[in-house]
């Protein structure tokens, strides 16, 4: 569970901040604004929030 869990955390929050960057939430970054960062951004959440799920999953099934 947790070589999913911890990885799937830290790209849930770097895809996070990087989308809200990108869209221009977040101000005081050179990728405040970019649309290359508002990209980016949630491609990296989906996968962090996809190896949050495999994780969560394999505990369950190992119960």
């Amino acid at each position: 569970m947790w070589p999913f869990l911890v990885p799937g955390v830290i790209l849930g929050a770097v895809g996070l901040v990087w989308t809200l960057q990108g869209v221009g939430v977040l101000q005081g970054s050179s990728m405040t604004g970019s649309t290359l960062w508002a990209t980016i951004g949630p491609i990296v959440l989906v996968i962090g929030l996809a190896l949050i799920w495999i994780g969560i999953a394999r505990r369950r099934r190992a119960r």
